[in-house]
């Protein structure tokens, strides 16, 4: 059990949530839901014991054992299998404990330590490891490759397997599906099912909430709630109670009216002035019930590009890789104005080399690339974010990139980012992770690119910013290519816009695929594992402008997705992309 008691905590001078209280029983799945920076991890560090609350406290059920995923991975030698089942920490002391009692030459003790560990299912660790590493996409052969062989996002995967080696009564995730493609996904959510444990789980993926959780705390204006039921359950509650709360303010607001209207009139007459000053009274003790932010926070639009060259791009059995060795080939491809493609695929698959080389980033290493007269480009990679300067704010990172406008022009654009007040000239070294993905893309979105780039664009950003972004490029004028480890571009369609919710725009008509000798045909559907029906849209309505999947985006742009299923070829297809997951075999 958990139990938060009138906790309270302040990160810096911000204040995150007050007087908060709730119970956790145990054997709950719980998504922890809130905007950016609203306190989940910290409310994470606090469980942890990592962080020490300004006031009230959390109690935990004693015993209670606690698993988290490791945010550093050490530059080690060690094997990958080896390296996870160091998770299990009970199983590696007992192994040191046979160890002494050998060298020793304690039998009885030896004894007491085998059974121990057969107990513990110690014979079984290297098998259940394995199944984890290949559940999350691990191949046989690189279970024995050094740790610091692999890169990054395959590490956080190790960090996760580790985890999730760990025997627990609590497991704590903080978006674990950021560095997952869509196979470890489905994988992970099939194996959080089965957790026997209390489980916490941050994410802004609705769909793997709704497919795991049963209880969502939501943290907001400063107060932590708890609500059964799966991430959708809570939407439509919670938008009811912005409804209702929003009447109650008006229908207050028209009494304070007609309060302050009578004490305006007869204030001054002799014979009305005790009611009067009565009434006064009551308005000063009434409370003012805040308003209903049924709206996201986050508003903006991208502005028209300057120039858009037709076309903008056009690939010709272009060859593209490293060190002069091609990680992907025979690339034909033109990128004409208002062209939407999406990328999917597992991690290593080519989608973030692909992008580099439409920015330019990396140099074709055959074929014939020719840019459109003009073209803007604007590039948004999660390496950027480490760009910016921690010692700036927003306002001042803006400034340097439009000297001759308003200053108050400039802090109604970052408004619809989310930064006002106070957070305008704070350091971005004070940040969170959405925070400076926010204020990237803000920059990003201002210079007005003809041809936009996104990899792996929603990893640090919440619900609400995925659909402001999501709702931004409906109205793009430009052309757009998008890359999501997941698959949100070629999936369904949760919502009327539908990209974010590892699903298509619901404007797909070309599928553009890339694929290796052998692999799936770009036409074939995908295996029977990785479809799931769509949530019903309301009232039984269907997409417009075709039917179930539609054949054009509601401004009748085209828009194209690309698997990359391997690391060779590039195939066409004129099939329209179903609302199911796509495959994604290695």
């Amino acid at each position: 059990m958990i139990r938060l008691h009138e906790l309270s905590l302040r990160r810096g001078s911000k204040l995150l949530f007050a007087d908060a209280s709730l119970v956790i029983p145990d054997g709950h799945k719980v998504g922890v839901v809130g905007r950016n920076g609203s306190g989940k991890s910290s409310l994470f560090d606090c469980i942890r014991g990592c962080l020490s609350p300004d006031a009230g406290g959390v109690e935990l059920s004693p015993g209670m054992a606690i698993a988290h995923v490791a945010q550093e991975t050490p530059a080690t030698a060690t094997p990958a299998i080896e390296y996870v089942i160091d998770g299990d920490r009970r199983l590696r002391k007992i192994e040191s404990l046979i160890v002494e009692a050998q060298t020793g030459g304690d039998g009885a003790r030896l004894a007491e330590l085998h059974a121990e560990l057969e107990a513990g299912g110690g014979y079984r660790a290297r098998a259940r490891a394995g199944a984890l590493l290949h559940g999350l996409g691990f191949a046989g052969e690189e279970l024995a490759r050094p740790v610091r062989a692999f890169s990054g996002g395959w590490q956080m995967r190790l960090n996760l397997a580790q985890a999730l080696m760990c025997p627990s009564d609590l497991l704590l995730l903080d978006e674990p599906t950021n560095h997952l493609d869509l196979d470890a996904v489905l994988w992970l959510e099939g194996w959080l099912k089965s957790y026997p444990g209390t489980l916490l789980l941050i994410t802004h993926d609705r769909e793997f909430l709704d497919n795991v959780v049963d209880h969502i705390v939501h943290l907001a204006g400063r107060r932590v709630s708890l609500h059964r039921g799966g991430y959708s359950d809570f939407e439509r509650r919670h938008a009811s109670e912005l409804a209702r709360t929003e009447a109650l303010r008006e229908r207050q607001l028209r009494e304070r009216k007609h309060v302050q209207a009578f004490v305006d009139r007869f204030r001054a007459k002799a014979s009305k002035a005790r009611q009067a000053q009565s009434r006064l009274k009551a308005l000063e003790r009434m409370e003012t019930i805040a308003l209903a932010h049924v709206d996201s926070p986050f508003r903006f639009e991208f502005p028209v590009p300057e120039k858009l060259p037709n076309p903008m791009l056009r690939l010709e059995d272009i060859a593209v890789g490293y060190d002069g060795t091609a990680v992907l080939q025979r690339i034909g491809l033109t990128v004409i104005p208002g062209m939407r493609v999406g990328l999917v695929g597992p991690n290593g698959a080519g989608k973030s080399t692909f992008i580099k080389l439409l920015a330019g980033a990396l140099r074709p290493l055959g074929g014939e690339l020719t840019i459109g007269p003009g073209l803007s480009v604007g590039y948004f990679a999660q390496h950027q974010l480490e760009s910016l300067d921690p010692n700036a704010g927003p306002l001042l990172h803006l400034r340097r990139r439009a000297h001759d406008i308003p200053e108050q022009s400039l802090r109604d654009y970052l408004g619809g980012f989310g930064f006002r007040g106070e957070r305008l000239e704070a350091k971005a070294s004070s940040f969170s992770g959405g925070e400076r993905a926010r204020l990237a893309l803000a920059l990003l979105v201002w210079s007005a690119p003809g041809l936009l780039l996104l990899d792996e664009p929603t990893n640090h950003l919440d619900i609400d910013m995925r659909q402001a972004l999501t709702s931004a490029l409906q109205g793009y004028e430009g052309a757009s290519c998008w890359s999501r480890t997941i698959g949100t571009c070629c999936g369904r369609s949760p919502t009327s816009y539908g990209w974010w919710g590892r699903g298509p725009s619901r404007r797909s008509t070309v599928t553009w695929r890339i694929t290796a000798p052998g692999s799936v045909p770009a036409s074939e559907p995908p295996p029977e594992r990785h479809r799931r029906r769509a949530p019903a849209r309301p009232g039984g309505a269907t997409r417009p402008n075709g039917g179930e999947n539609g054949s054009r985006s509601p401004s009748g742009r085209e828009c194209s997705s690309v698997r990359f299923s391997g690391l060779r070829g590039l195939a066409m297809s004129s099939t329209r992309p179903s609302r199911t997951r796509p495959s994604t075999r290695r």
